[in-house]
């Protein structure tokens, strides 16, 4: 598959390079897709979610009321679940909700997801570019030469590049991400992949295995 590559002002440079079919024209696979979503939705969780139980409430131990001859129920403790202030009933306890997933569904998962970006021709090659400082303008501007802006869009670059990556970090609807952080969430939650130049071979070389 062949794509026309772009400079940041959106225009074409007359060059081309070819998206590999081993990564880019798979047979998608949604249920990898679907499995390697949840596993990292899931992975997100902190699971340090806690309410204090009955043993944990600070109070009395003493009986409150007679046993016998109130009329009304026995209670032994005010840190009963049935009065206000006492311990909760079944309440949520610290949990590791962390998934693990086959490596290779993880890549059959990133390669489905990138072919059917592909099919949607919502994959756009750019030029590698830099930033002199970091520039949230810059950054808009790149948007608004490829018609990206206000759309969620992910850019991945080959390597680290601190000036872009800063310059994009106060819009929330794009995200940068080197080759090696792709994951399949951030390509499904895209309307369109932008990949630098330097990025090709480190994501041909990671997925095509």
């Amino acid at each position: 598959m062949e794509v026309a590559v772009l400079d940041i002002n959106g225009k074409e440079t007359g060059r081309k390079v070819t998206l590999s079919d081993s990564v880019f024209g798979v047979e998608p696979n949604n249920h990898a897709i679907y499995l390697d979503v949840k596993r990292y939705l899931a992975n997100q969780r902190q699971g340090t979610h806690k309410s204090k139980e009955r043993a944990e409430i600070a109070g009395s131990t003493r009986k409150i009321k007679k046993q016998k001859g109130t009329g009304t129920a026995r209670a032994g403790s005010i840190k009963s679940p049935v009065f206000v202030g006492g311990g909760r009933i079944f309440g949520p306890r610290p949990k590791d909700y962390t998934q693990k997933l086959n490596k290779n569904v993880k890549r059959l998962a990133r390669k489905s997801a990138l072919t059917l970006k592909a099919k949607e021709q919502s994959v756009i090659v750019l030029e590698d570019f830099n930033f002199d400082a970091p520039k949230t303008k810059n950054f808009t501007n790149v948007l608004n030469a490829l018609g990206l802006a206000g759309k969620k869009s992910l850019f991945v670059l080959g390597d680290t590049n601190n000036n872009v990556y800063l310059s994009s970090r106060n819009l929330k609807s794009s995200e940068v991400v080197t080759s090696s952080e792709l994951s399949t969430y951030k390509i499904v939650n895209a309307n369109s992949i932008v990949l630098l130049e330097g990025s090709l071979e480190g994501i041909e070389s990671n997925l095509s295995k």
